[in-house]
């Protein structure tokens, strides 16, 4: 089994973020335990308000639900709240962390972070799926 890890708000689950948790499966093809087991760490609301200067449409819960009922997601879980939102990293111990194509938040200092913690694990940027269409700031507009 290949451990492939994503991080994001998931702020009403998408067509985008379906495409996203796809192309993180196919991360595990070719690799020597190759079964990929996606985990989904949803990002607490009060990361949010820190990271996006606001509440989420959906709260933590119900984005967690949605996660959990995706098909494609074999784990879902909630972030860590606190100083250290790395820790949920060596909690899961991946092989693959894949990062979504305009994710910045948490990842300025990812490779550096996962070799403190004596890690080996491959970071991969994915492909945004017609971002134009399918992103939360555009579907959640009131």
């Amino acid at each position: 089994m290949t451990k492939v890890l994503v991080f994001g708000t998931f702020d009403g689950l998408h067509e985008g973020h379906k495409n996203f948790f796809k192309q993180a499966l196919r991360q595990a093809q070719g690799k020597p335990k190759n079964r990929p087991y996606l985990i989904v760490v949803v990002g607490r609301d009060s990361t949010i308000v820190k990271t996006k200067g606001r509440l989420p449409k959906f709260n933590e819960q119900e984005r967690l639900k949605a996660i959990q009922d995706s098909k494609l997601v074999s784990e879902a879980r909630l972030g860590n709240e606190g100083s250290n939102p790395y820790k949920v990293i060596k909690e899961v111990m991946p092989d693959v962390i894949c990062l979504g194509y305009d994710q910045t938040h948490f990842t300025e200092k990812l490779t550096e972070k996962i070799k403190e913690m004596g890690m080996n694990v491959q970071i991969k940027r994915l492909e945004p799926f017609e971002p134009e269409k399918y992103h939360s700031s555009l579907l959640n507009k009131t």
